[in-house]
């Protein structure tokens, strides 16, 4: 298995998933591109969680600022407690994060990059955020953070939305976007990046049943991995202990992925209590309190958070996806996406580029379009075509062939069991959205 990672960064690349960010001038370490198939997976994995978050009465959406006051930054802990162990090699001038040190290692001052020992520096924090300055002199100009977390925007608009649309607690707010980390060491392909998106559901509560809702949410996050094809057997919770626990958490459990590296987090969710809006009250001097009708009261609401990475769960999905397998004494590699992310959910083809097939195989394209990513393909044998599909986790190829002109049926074919019938044209649509809502992993 730990090749598979190697297998699927070669297959992205070569299928027009992901690329390697600013590649024609070597290459920015920790940062990627996400292609043409690439950004409509992302796409489908941003849209499904969105709809899951949203599309319910308790929750509405946000789209906030990169750019945030600097003592929103101060406010929150994070120039204060954002900071990961620095440590340098005296020798070969590496850096590594103190914590990724064998206690050998840490014991000798031994580099895990060159080997020499008694080359370490002592430990430093280093704070992950990017700063930048607000302003047409650099001297004389704000200075700024690149957002580290998306969760910071909810929570000073937090009275903003809630007298805006009427809310009463308890309710979230969901939103999706762009964070920023200068990661000492990015790994693991889309793991460790220093750009990457979030998906971050901030659900604010009276205070005393936090608990409850922070078990709900626990098991709400939990089911929506079946409903993207990542398998329960593939996932773990990982309880935070108390040395553990970030400074703003109560509690804390992570939804962790089994990668080829190993269980890794994909999503936290986190009992924050209040510690969110009394420090931006604290700090801003602005009341962030809920008007409770029953008592009568100004209440500061406590938080439990869903955090998720958009980019780690496009990860998990494209490991998850990937197979090979031998098909008539031939290889075949095979993306298994569910059909609700695929980048592609149908391809046409004609079965030869004469007797009107082409024509038709059009037609059928541009109708099935206003539904489906659809893609048409009329080059080369039909079996070379069926696993170009296959590569890009194609679930359904319809198939344009002579038949077609005689009783209008067209062959559908699926991905995963490469089983072929005949379907009426005018049956394609509700044919292909039962068996989307019928996949199993």
């Amino acid at each position: 298995m730990a090749d598979v990672v190697e297998k699927v960064v070669s297959l992205c690349k070569r299928r027009g998933f992901i690329f390697q960010s600013s590649e024609i001038y070597g290459g920015l370490n920790g940062c990627w591109d996400y292609g043409p198939l690439g950004v409509e997976l992302l796409r489908n994995i941003k849209e499904s969680w969105w709809k899951s978050m949203t599309h319910r009465e308790d929750v509405e959406g946000l789209d906030s600022s990169i750019l945030m006051h600097p003592d929103v930054w101060v406010a929150s802990g994070h120039v204060e407690n954002f900071t990961d162990p620095l440590i340098d090699c005296r020798n070969c001038k590496a850096r590594f994060r103190e914590d990724t040190l064998s206690d050998e290692q840490r014991q000798k001052g031994q580099c895990p990059n060159c080997g020499n020992k008694d080359v370490l520096t002592e430990t430093r924090a280093f704070n992950l955020m990017f700063k930048t300055h607000v302003g047409p002199v650099e001297e004389g100009a704000a200075a700024v953070y690149l957002r580290p977390e998306t969760a910071q925007g909810i929570f000073v608009n937090f009275l903003n939305v809630q007298s805006s649309m009427r809310k009463k607690l308890p309710f979230g707010i969901a939103q999706i976007g762009k964070a920023f980390r200068n990661e000492i060491n990015t790994k693991n392909f889309l793991f460790r990046t220093r750009e990457f998106e979030q998906m971050e559901m901030q659900y604010f509560v009276a205070p005393g049943t936090d608990e409850e809702w922070f078990d709900y949410w626990r098991q709400e996050r939990w089911k929506w991995y079946e409903s993207i094809g990542i398998p329960e057997s593939k996932l773990t919770w990982k309880q935070h202990g108390e040395n553990e626990l970030a400074h703003y958490a109560k509690a804390a459990f992570d939804v962790a992925y089994e990668f080829p590296f190993g269980s890794e987090e994909v999503e936290g969710i986190h009992n924050r209590g209040d510690f969110d809006l009394s420090q931006h009250e604290m700090h801003s001097k602005k009341g962030l309190r809920y008007f409770d009708e029953q008592s009568k009261e100004k209440i500061l609401a406590n938080v439990i958070e869903t955090s998720n990475g958009a980019s780690r769960t496009c990860m998990a999905c494209l490991v998850e996806a990937y197979r090979e397998e031998e098909v008539e004494g031939e290889q075949r590699i095979v993306m298994r996406f569910h059909p609700r992310i695929a980048p592609l959910t149908v391809a046409v083809f004609p079965l030869v580029k004469k007797d009107g097939m082409p024509d038709t195989a059009r037609k059928i394209t541009e109708d099935l379009r206003s539904e489906f990513r659809v893609v048409y393909d009329e080059s080369g044998a039909i079996g070379r075509r069926y696993r170009r599909m296959d590569e890009v986790g194609t679930p359904f190829c319809l198939t344009v062939d002579s038949e077609t002109a005689e009783n209008g049926t067209v062959t559908l074919r699926e991905r995963d069991s490469m089983l072929q019938t005949r379907v009426k044209i005018e049956e394609l649509s509700s044919q292909i959205r039962q068996k989307m809502a019928s996949w199993k992993p």
